[in-house]
Formats: structure tokens, sequence, C-alpha cells
């Protein structure tokens, strides 16, 4: 499975992003997909999952102002961001696991590149 990652930037506070993770992977649907980030100097941490069929898992920093969303045809996951603050800022990965979401980064098998969000106050 491949995985690449797309639409970080640099954006103000209170601005929003979305990022896209294009998957290649046989049967999309049996692949569960996290987003995770990490802040400079920090541990990587999870932000958000979702399964095939919908059911979804949001870090408490995200609820209410990020929301993932996946298109199986297309083999696509995207994780919205609005309200975004200066904390938020780091490097955003795509993952995916098969069978059921998990808020565990050693739980999946295989992660993207990364794409950068920077985020200024």
């Amino acid at each position: 499975v491949q995985l690449d990652e797309s639409g970080g930037g640099l954006v103000q506070a209170g601005g929003s992003l979305r990022l896209s993770c294009a998957a290649s992977a046989g049967s999309f649907t049996s692949w569960a997909m996290g987003w995770f980030r990490q802040a400079p100097g920090k541990e990587r941490e999870f932000v958000a999952a979702i399964n095939w069929s919908g059911n979804l898992n949001y870090a408490e920093s995200a609820k209410g102002r990020f929301t993932i969303s996946r298109d199986n045809a297309k083999k696509m996951v995207w994780l919205q961001m609005n309200s975004l603050k200066p904390d938020d800022t780091g490097i955003y990965y795509c993952a995916a696991r098969l069978g059921v979401i998990s808020a565990y980064d050693h739980m999946y098998d295989y992660w993207g590149q990364g794409t950068q969000v920077t985020v200024s106050s």
C-alpha cells in the first residue's frame, strides 16, 4: 500500500486547510485510515481515523474543528481542518491498517511521507 499526502501549507490562525491522502491498495475497503501529526520536538500523535463504513474517532484536540472523510471508490481520505491554531503546526501523516480503527500509531502498517502544516499566529 502506498500513501501520498498533499494539501499542507502555511496558513494563519483561524484559517482552514484540507489534507488529502491518495492510496494505492487492492482492496481499499479493507483498510482503516488514520491521520497523525508530529510537531517539532514532540512525539507523533493521533488526530483522526475512519474505517470503511464510516466509523470515526477523533483526538480531543481535533473534535469540533477537524473532519475526516473517505471515498472508497476513489481510494481517497481527507482531513478538513478548520479554526486552525499554532499548536496544530506539524507534519501530518496518513496511515493505513487492516481492520478496525485505532488511535495508536504502532497499530498502523503503512505510512505516507507526510505533509507540512504551519499555522502562524
